[in-house]
């Protein structure tokens, strides 16, 4: 836990110590890979969300440094039949992260900018909920729980500390890319998350490519 204060403190700071931040919010399309390659199926995409600030660090004239602190929703869902069926069926993962993106951006230089640039980014669950609804010749059911999450410490990098059935890995990591325009005030961008950690706890994030975050984000920044 300390460990995890700890990183969010730092990257927190260097954020809000930049030489401008941009406030980002918007919507996330969320899914988990399921095949060995890393592919998605496209039905299983859940939207969520995300809301943060982006630090601005100007590098060279032409290249910028953005970390950034996001509270960010991941996860996928999984649905049969239609809410007017007699029997339906939805179940949804959702998952809520702290996640510290870390990208290096070129800009093109005028008064509108494009933008493009990608880097690594660490991500610490902090809530989230499993739902299941649906319904059973016509009738309703209904159940909720929050999502359970190790208690990992990253400093033991070949034990994951209360690992178990249905218990989320704590920490995600992975690569991210954006890409966008900005004005003046305002940078409308599309990100993508690539997820390189499994979500269940005690998994090998080196033996294949499925049960990992894939997360694609139209935002919209406004610079403070």
């Amino acid at each position: 836990m300390k460990t995890k204060i700890i990183a969010v403190a730092i990257l927190s700071f260097i954020t809000f110590s930049a030489q401008s931040q941009i406030l980002r919010a918007g919507v996330n399309l969320a899914n988990v890979s399921i095949t060995d390659d890393g592919d998605i199926d496209e039905n299983k995409t859940l939207t969520s969300f995300q809301v943060g600030f982006i630090g601005n660090i100007k590098i060279l004239p032409f290249l910028y440094f953005q970390p950034g602190v996001l509270f960010t929703g991941k996860g996928s869902k999984t649905e049969d039949g239609a809410t007017t069926d007699p029997t339906y069926y939805r179940a949804t993962t959702n998952p809520l992260y702290v996640e510290i993106p870390a990208n290096f951006v070129l800009k093109t230089p005028g008064p509108i900018k494009f933008f493009a640039g990608a880097g690594p980014y660490i991500a610490i669950g902090v809530a989230g909920k499993n739902r299941v609804d649906g319904k059973l010749a016509g009738i309703a059911f209904s159940s909720e729980r929050n999502i359970e999450f190790s208690d990992d410490d990253p400093s033991t990098l070949d034990y994951e500390e209360g690992a178990g059935f249905g218990i989320m890995k704590r920490f995600d990591y992975g690569l991210g890319a954006t890409a966008g325009v900005e004005t003046k005030n305002i940078v409308l961008s599309l990100n993508y998350g690539l997820g390189l950690a499994k979500l269940q706890s005690g998994s090998n994030s080196s033996a294949n490519d499925n049960n990992k975050h894939r997360v694609l984000s139209l935002t919209v920044g406004i610079k403070l």
